[in-house]
Protein backbone atom coordinates (compact mmCIF):
# COMPACT_ATOMS: atom_id res chain seq x y z
CA UNK A 1 0.00 0.00 0.00
CA UNK A 2 2.52 2.52 1.03
CA UNK A 3 4.59 1.57 -2.54
CA UNK A 4 1.73 2.21 -4.30
CA UNK A 5 0.68 5.76 -3.02
CA UNK A 6 4.87 6.64 -3.67
CA UNK A 7 4.05 5.68 -6.83
CA UNK A 8 1.17 8.17 -7.43
CA UNK A 9 3.10 11.11 -5.41
CA UNK A 10 6.10 10.27 -7.53
CA UNK A 11 3.89 10.08 -10.64
CA UNK A 12 1.88 13.32 -9.92
CA UNK A 13 5.50 15.36 -9.36
CA UNK A 14 6.86 14.42 -12.71
CA UNK A 15 3.39 15.06 -14.13
CA UNK A 16 3.48 18.41 -12.92
CA UNK A 17 7.15 19.04 -14.53
CA UNK A 18 6.44 17.33 -17.64
CA UNK A 19 8.66 14.32 -17.46
CA UNK A 20 7.38 11.26 -18.91
CA UNK A 21 7.08 8.21 -16.82
CA UNK A 22 6.38 4.51 -17.28
CA UNK A 23 5.08 1.51 -15.02
CA UNK A 24 6.93 -1.86 -14.75
CA UNK A 25 4.83 -4.66 -13.21
CA UNK A 26 5.86 -7.93 -12.25
CA UNK A 27 2.80 -9.65 -14.04
CA UNK A 28 3.85 -13.33 -13.46
CA UNK A 29 6.49 -15.43 -12.00
CA UNK A 30 7.21 -18.95 -12.12
CA UNK A 31 9.83 -20.27 -9.75
CA UNK A 32 11.62 -18.45 -7.41
CA UNK A 33 12.03 -14.53 -7.41
CA UNK A 34 12.23 -11.54 -4.75
CA UNK A 35 9.22 -9.79 -5.96
CA UNK A 36 5.61 -11.48 -6.17
CA UNK A 37 3.06 -10.96 -9.44
CA UNK A 38 1.34 -7.40 -8.50
CA UNK A 39 5.09 -5.88 -7.31
CA UNK A 40 5.60 -2.17 -9.27
CA UNK A 41 7.67 0.37 -10.15
CA UNK A 42 7.18 4.01 -11.42
CA UNK A 43 10.13 4.91 -13.87
CA UNK A 44 10.67 8.17 -14.99
CA UNK A 45 12.25 9.34 -18.20
CA UNK A 46 15.37 10.93 -16.08
CA UNK A 47 15.89 8.17 -14.58
CA UNK A 48 13.97 8.31 -11.12
CA UNK A 49 13.11 5.09 -9.86
CA UNK A 50 9.50 4.52 -7.55
CA UNK A 51 9.08 1.06 -5.86
CA UNK A 52 10.75 -2.09 -6.65
CA UNK A 53 10.44 -5.13 -8.84
CA UNK A 54 13.18 -7.51 -6.99
CA UNK A 55 15.70 -7.06 -4.93
CA UNK A 56 18.01 -4.15 -7.21
CA UNK A 57 19.33 -6.69 -9.87
CA UNK A 58 16.33 -5.75 -11.87
CA UNK A 59 15.87 -2.13 -11.74
CA UNK A 60 19.10 -1.22 -14.09
CA UNK A 61 17.49 -3.13 -17.03
CA UNK A 62 13.92 -2.17 -16.27
CA UNK A 63 14.97 1.52 -16.49
CA UNK A 64 16.65 0.60 -19.94
CA UNK A 65 13.47 -1.10 -21.51
CA UNK A 66 11.60 1.46 -19.85
CA UNK A 67 12.90 4.57 -21.64
CA UNK A 68 12.39 2.57 -25.69
CA UNK A 69 8.78 2.26 -23.86
CA UNK A 70 8.54 6.01 -23.33
CA UNK A 71 9.95 6.64 -26.52
CA UNK A 72 7.65 4.15 -28.91
CA UNK A 73 4.71 4.84 -26.57
CA UNK A 74 3.88 1.44 -26.50
CA UNK A 75 4.03 -1.19 -23.70
CA UNK A 76 6.48 -4.04 -23.85
CA UNK A 77 6.50 -7.63 -21.78
CA UNK A 78 10.29 -8.70 -20.66
CA UNK A 79 10.97 -11.56 -19.59
CA UNK A 80 14.21 -12.50 -17.21
CA UNK A 81 15.23 -16.33 -17.17
CA UNK A 82 17.63 -17.23 -14.44
CA UNK A 83 16.75 -20.74 -14.25
CA UNK A 84 19.92 -21.98 -16.59
CA UNK A 85 21.99 -20.50 -13.48
CA UNK A 86 23.59 -18.03 -15.89
CA UNK A 87 22.23 -14.62 -15.19
CA UNK A 88 25.65 -13.15 -16.65
CA UNK A 89 24.44 -13.39 -20.18
CA UNK A 90 21.05 -11.33 -19.07
CA UNK A 91 23.64 -8.64 -17.42
CA UNK A 92 21.99 -8.91 -14.21
CA UNK A 93 22.62 -10.69 -10.73
CA UNK A 94 19.27 -12.64 -9.89
CA UNK A 95 20.08 -15.52 -8.35
CA UNK A 96 16.26 -16.33 -7.61
CA UNK A 97 16.19 -19.62 -9.89
CA UNK A 98 12.93 -18.22 -11.75
CA UNK A 99 11.37 -16.86 -14.18
CA UNK A 100 9.88 -13.33 -13.99
CA UNK A 101 7.72 -11.26 -16.85
CA UNK A 102 7.50 -8.04 -16.25
CA UNK A 103 5.00 -5.61 -17.92
CA UNK A 104 6.48 -1.74 -18.72
CA UNK A 105 3.77 0.47 -19.82
CA UNK A 106 3.68 4.29 -20.82
CA UNK A 107 1.73 6.26 -18.76
CA UNK A 108 -0.76 9.10 -20.73
CA UNK A 109 -1.75 11.55 -18.19
CA UNK A 110 -4.83 12.91 -20.37
CA UNK A 111 -5.91 9.12 -20.86
CA UNK A 112 -8.71 9.28 -17.77
CA UNK A 113 -8.55 5.03 -17.20
CA UNK A 114 -4.82 5.32 -16.86
CA UNK A 115 -3.21 2.87 -13.99
CA UNK A 116 -2.54 5.61 -11.97
CA UNK A 117 -6.12 7.21 -12.36
CA UNK A 118 -7.38 3.30 -11.17
CA UNK A 119 -4.57 3.22 -8.28
CA UNK A 120 -6.11 7.38 -7.14
CA UNK A 121 -9.79 5.51 -7.16
CA UNK A 122 -8.28 2.83 -5.30
CA UNK A 123 -6.46 5.05 -2.68
CA UNK A 124 -9.91 7.60 -2.44
CA UNK A 125 -11.78 4.11 -1.06
CA UNK A 126 -11.59 1.93 1.67
CA UNK A 127 -13.14 -0.58 0.27
CA UNK A 128 -11.32 -3.70 -1.87
CA UNK A 129 -10.98 -3.80 -5.55
CA UNK A 130 -9.68 -5.98 -8.35
CA UNK A 131 -7.24 -4.68 -11.36
CA UNK A 132 -7.11 -6.61 -14.40
CA UNK A 133 -3.36 -6.43 -16.25
CA UNK A 134 -3.59 -8.39 -19.93
CA UNK A 135 -1.10 -9.12 -21.69
CA UNK A 136 -0.02 -12.01 -23.96
CA UNK A 137 3.08 -14.13 -23.16
CA UNK A 138 3.30 -16.10 -26.54
CA UNK A 139 4.01 -13.24 -28.87
CA UNK A 140 5.72 -10.43 -26.82
CA UNK A 141 5.47 -8.43 -30.50
CA UNK A 142 2.01 -8.32 -29.89
CA UNK A 143 -0.14 -5.59 -28.54
CA UNK A 144 0.10 -5.68 -24.93
CA UNK A 145 -3.00 -4.30 -23.13
CA UNK A 146 -2.03 -3.97 -20.03
CA UNK A 147 -3.49 -2.66 -16.51
CA UNK A 148 -6.90 -1.79 -18.08
CA UNK A 149 -9.62 -1.71 -15.98
CA UNK A 150 -10.62 -2.05 -12.25
CA UNK A 151 -13.71 -3.81 -10.80
CA UNK A 152 -15.12 -2.08 -7.57
CA UNK A 153 -17.23 -3.94 -4.55
CA UNK A 154 -20.67 -2.74 -6.21
CA UNK A 155 -19.28 -4.49 -9.29
CA UNK A 156 -18.97 -1.07 -11.16
CA UNK A 157 -16.22 -1.25 -14.47
CA UNK A 158 -14.02 1.78 -14.57
CA UNK A 159 -11.96 1.09 -17.98
CA UNK A 160 -12.30 -1.06 -20.81
CA UNK A 161 -11.73 -4.45 -22.04
CA UNK A 162 -9.61 -4.64 -24.67
CA UNK A 163 -10.75 -8.06 -26.32
CA UNK A 164 -14.82 -8.32 -26.26
CA UNK A 165 -14.56 -12.36 -27.13
CA UNK A 166 -12.66 -12.72 -23.37
CA UNK A 167 -15.20 -10.04 -21.89
CA UNK A 168 -17.40 -12.34 -20.02
CA UNK A 169 -15.21 -15.23 -18.72
CA UNK A 170 -12.51 -12.26 -17.78
CA UNK A 171 -15.77 -10.25 -15.66
CA UNK A 172 -16.45 -13.58 -14.11
CA UNK A 173 -12.90 -14.49 -13.19
CA UNK A 174 -12.86 -10.96 -11.58
CA UNK A 175 -15.89 -11.02 -9.83
CA UNK A 176 -15.24 -14.23 -8.29
CA UNK A 177 -11.12 -12.75 -7.19
CA UNK A 178 -13.09 -10.13 -5.41
CA UNK A 179 -15.90 -12.43 -3.40
CA UNK A 180 -12.76 -14.76 -2.80
CA UNK A 181 -10.07 -12.87 -2.11
CA UNK A 182 -7.22 -14.55 -3.71
CA UNK A 183 -5.29 -12.80 -6.79
CA UNK A 184 -5.08 -15.64 -10.21
CA UNK A 185 -3.54 -15.57 -12.84
CA UNK A 186 -5.05 -16.51 -16.06
CA UNK A 187 -4.74 -17.55 -19.83
CA UNK A 188 -7.72 -17.39 -22.04
CA UNK A 189 -7.87 -19.25 -25.50
CA UNK A 190 -10.00 -17.81 -28.33
CA UNK A 191 -9.13 -16.40 -31.36
CA UNK A 192 -5.33 -15.21 -29.36
CA UNK A 193 -3.95 -16.01 -26.66
CA UNK A 194 -3.95 -13.61 -23.23
CA UNK A 195 -3.05 -13.92 -20.17
CA UNK A 196 -4.23 -12.13 -17.44
CA UNK A 197 -3.36 -11.04 -13.93
CA UNK A 198 -6.67 -10.60 -11.64
CA UNK A 199 -5.33 -8.37 -9.12
CA UNK A 200 -6.74 -8.51 -5.39
CA UNK A 201 -5.96 -5.41 -3.80
CA UNK A 202 -6.89 -4.51 -0.40
CA UNK A 203 -6.69 -1.09 1.43
CA UNK A 204 -4.04 -0.53 4.25
CA UNK A 205 -4.16 -1.91 7.54
CA UNK A 206 -5.79 0.30 9.91
CA UNK A 207 -4.28 -0.21 13.45
CA UNK A 208 -5.85 1.18 16.60
CA UNK A 209 -3.65 1.93 19.03
CA UNK A 210 -4.71 2.43 23.08
CA UNK A 211 -2.31 3.53 24.70
CA UNK A 212 -0.19 6.97 24.21
CA UNK A 213 2.41 6.41 26.25
CA UNK A 214 6.43 6.39 25.38
CA UNK A 215 5.81 2.57 24.51
CA UNK A 216 3.26 3.11 21.97
CA UNK A 217 5.41 5.19 19.98
CA UNK A 218 8.32 2.87 18.36
CA UNK A 219 4.77 0.69 17.62
CA UNK A 220 3.72 3.90 15.68
CA UNK A 221 6.66 4.35 13.86
CA UNK A 222 7.13 0.35 12.62
CA UNK A 223 3.59 0.77 11.57
CA UNK A 224 3.86 3.85 9.59
CA UNK A 225 7.10 2.42 7.51
CA UNK A 226 4.71 -0.17 6.56
CA UNK A 227 2.01 2.45 5.06
CA UNK A 228 -0.21 1.55 8.36
CA UNK A 229 -2.60 4.01 9.02
CA UNK A 230 -2.54 5.15 12.68
CA UNK A 231 -5.00 5.64 15.02
CA UNK A 232 -4.05 6.85 18.89
CA UNK A 233 -6.47 7.03 21.46
CA UNK A 234 -6.02 8.17 24.58
CA UNK A 235 -8.12 9.80 28.24
CA UNK A 236 -5.55 11.66 28.70
CA UNK A 237 -4.94 14.96 26.56
CA UNK A 238 -1.50 15.56 27.98
CA UNK A 239 -0.42 12.09 26.19
CA UNK A 240 -2.32 11.76 23.01
CA UNK A 241 -1.24 14.96 21.32
CA UNK A 242 0.17 15.57 17.89
CA UNK A 243 3.73 16.28 18.89
CA UNK A 244 4.50 13.11 20.32
CA UNK A 245 2.52 11.26 17.39
CA UNK A 246 2.77 13.08 14.09
CA UNK A 247 2.49 9.75 12.13
CA UNK A 248 -1.19 9.08 13.51
CA UNK A 249 -3.82 9.69 11.42
CA UNK A 250 -6.10 10.84 14.00
CA UNK A 251 -5.43 11.41 17.83
CA UNK A 252 -8.86 10.56 20.17
CA UNK A 253 -8.95 11.68 23.58
CA UNK A 254 -11.82 10.02 24.94
CA UNK A 255 -13.22 7.97 27.66
CA UNK A 256 -13.00 4.38 26.86
CA UNK A 257 -17.50 3.68 26.64
CA UNK A 258 -16.93 6.67 24.06
CA UNK A 259 -14.64 5.65 21.67
CA UNK A 260 -15.67 3.23 19.33
CA UNK A 261 -18.83 5.13 17.91
CA UNK A 262 -15.41 7.19 16.49
CA UNK A 263 -13.42 4.90 15.09
CA UNK A 264 -14.21 2.84 11.82
CA UNK A 265 -13.37 -0.59 12.69
CA UNK A 266 -12.86 -3.39 9.51
CA UNK A 267 -11.80 -6.60 8.00
CA UNK A 268 -8.15 -4.19 7.83
CA UNK A 269 -8.28 -3.24 11.43
CA UNK A 270 -5.95 -4.74 14.56
CA UNK A 271 -6.45 -3.05 17.57
CA UNK A 272 -3.84 -2.71 20.25
CA UNK A 273 -4.53 -2.31 24.09
CA UNK A 274 -1.58 -0.72 25.62
CA UNK A 275 -3.06 1.83 28.09
CA UNK A 276 -1.31 0.25 31.04
CA UNK A 277 -4.74 1.39 33.09
CA UNK A 278 -6.50 -1.69 33.73
CA UNK A 279 -10.12 -0.41 33.92
CA UNK A 280 -9.57 1.53 30.88
CA UNK A 281 -8.38 -1.54 29.00
CA UNK A 282 -11.26 -3.91 30.06
CA UNK A 283 -13.45 -1.51 29.32
CA UNK A 284 -12.37 -1.59 25.89
CA UNK A 285 -11.95 -5.23 25.44
CA UNK A 286 -15.31 -5.93 26.45
CA UNK A 287 -17.04 -3.83 23.60
CA UNK A 288 -14.52 -5.24 21.68
CA UNK A 289 -15.13 -8.56 21.45
CA UNK A 290 -18.43 -8.51 20.36
CA UNK A 291 -16.75 -7.49 16.96
CA UNK A 292 -15.24 -9.19 14.64
CA UNK A 293 -11.71 -8.23 14.53
CA UNK A 294 -8.87 -9.95 13.45
CA UNK A 295 -6.25 -8.92 16.16
CA UNK A 296 -6.84 -7.74 19.53
CA UNK A 297 -3.21 -7.53 21.05
CA UNK A 298 -2.81 -6.83 25.34
CA UNK A 299 0.01 -5.57 26.72
CA UNK A 300 1.13 -6.95 30.21
CA UNK A 301 1.13 -10.50 31.68
CA UNK A 302 -1.38 -13.62 30.50
CA UNK A 303 -2.64 -13.39 34.02
CA UNK A 304 -3.83 -9.96 33.59
CA UNK A 305 -5.66 -11.13 30.74
CA UNK A 306 -7.16 -13.72 32.58
CA UNK A 307 -8.51 -11.81 35.34
CA UNK A 308 -10.41 -9.29 32.57
CA UNK A 309 -12.32 -12.55 31.47
CA UNK A 310 -12.99 -13.88 34.68
CA UNK A 311 -14.42 -10.50 36.04
CA UNK A 312 -16.48 -10.34 32.68
CA UNK A 313 -17.60 -14.33 33.31
CA UNK A 314 -18.50 -13.18 36.55
CA UNK A 315 -20.74 -10.67 35.24
CA UNK A 316 -22.39 -13.16 33.11
CA UNK A 317 -20.45 -11.73 29.55
CA UNK A 318 -20.68 -14.70 27.62
CA UNK A 319 -17.28 -15.12 25.11
CA UNK A 320 -17.52 -17.63 22.97
CA UNK A 321 -14.04 -19.58 21.69
CA UNK A 322 -14.73 -17.99 18.31
CA UNK A 323 -14.10 -14.34 20.21
CA UNK A 324 -11.23 -15.73 22.27
CA UNK A 325 -9.51 -16.55 18.81
CA UNK A 326 -8.67 -12.94 17.90
CA UNK A 327 -7.84 -11.73 21.23
CA UNK A 328 -3.23 -11.97 21.45
CA UNK A 329 -2.19 -11.20 25.24
CA UNK A 330 0.56 -11.21 25.25
CA UNK A 331 1.27 -9.60 22.48
CA UNK A 332 3.74 -10.27 19.92
CA UNK A 333 5.62 -13.01 18.67
CA UNK A 334 8.30 -14.50 21.05
CA UNK A 335 11.78 -13.20 19.53
CA UNK A 336 13.25 -12.39 22.97
CA UNK A 337 12.22 -8.88 23.40
CA UNK A 338 12.86 -6.91 26.16
CA UNK A 339 12.88 -3.44 25.30
CA UNK A 340 9.98 -0.89 24.03
CA UNK A 341 11.20 -0.99 20.35
CA UNK A 342 11.82 -4.84 20.29
CA UNK A 343 8.34 -5.29 21.83
CA UNK A 344 7.04 -3.00 18.71
CA UNK A 345 8.94 -5.01 16.56
CA UNK A 346 7.15 -8.51 17.93
CA UNK A 347 3.94 -6.76 18.25
CA UNK A 348 3.56 -5.67 14.37
CA UNK A 349 5.48 -9.04 13.08
CA UNK A 350 2.40 -11.07 14.89
CA UNK A 351 -0.29 -8.38 13.70
CA UNK A 352 1.00 -9.40 10.04
CA UNK A 353 1.51 -13.09 10.34
CA UNK A 354 -2.24 -13.05 11.81
CA UNK A 355 -3.58 -10.47 8.46
CA UNK A 356 -1.77 -12.78 6.20
CA UNK A 357 -2.71 -16.26 8.19
CA UNK A 358 0.69 -17.08 8.75
CA UNK A 359 2.36 -19.16 11.67
CA UNK A 360 5.37 -17.20 12.12
CA UNK A 361 7.24 -19.70 12.16
CA UNK A 362 10.91 -19.27 10.05
CA UNK A 363 11.66 -19.50 6.60
CA UNK A 364 14.08 -22.03 7.06
CA UNK A 365 11.55 -24.91 7.73
CA UNK A 366 9.56 -23.85 4.36
CA UNK A 367 10.34 -25.32 1.10
CA UNK A 368 8.09 -22.34 -0.89
CA UNK A 369 7.96 -19.02 0.89
CA UNK A 370 5.18 -18.11 -1.01
CA UNK A 371 1.79 -19.99 -1.93
CA UNK A 372 1.69 -19.74 -5.32
CA UNK A 373 -1.69 -20.96 -7.47
CA UNK A 374 -0.38 -22.77 -11.18
CA UNK A 375 -1.50 -20.78 -14.04
CA UNK A 376 -4.89 -21.61 -15.29
CA UNK A 377 -5.91 -21.93 -18.92
CA UNK A 378 -9.31 -21.42 -19.99
CA UNK A 379 -9.91 -22.64 -23.69
CA UNK A 380 -13.35 -21.58 -25.36
CA UNK A 381 -14.31 -22.50 -28.80
CA UNK A 382 -13.69 -20.29 -31.51
CA UNK A 383 -16.42 -17.86 -32.47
Amino acid sequence: MKELKDIVNAFDKADKIGLQTALATVVHVEGSSYRRAGARMLITEDGQLTGAISGGCLEGDALRKARLVMAQNKPMLVTYDTTDDDDAKLGVGLGCNGIIHILIEPIFSKKQDNPINLFKLFLSKREPVVLVTLFTMNNKQAAQPGTCLLLNKDERIIGEFPDDEIKDALLTDAKNVLVNGNSVTKTYLYGDKFTCFIELMQPAVSLVIFGAGNDAIPLVQIAATLGWLIYMVDGRSNYAIPERFPLAEKIIISKPENVLPQIIIDERTVIMLMTHNYNYDQCVLKQLLSLSISYIGILGPKKRLQRMLDEFADEGVKITSEQLESVFGPAGLDIGSENADEIALSIIAEMQAVLKKRAGTSLRYKTNIHNREPEQIIRQPML
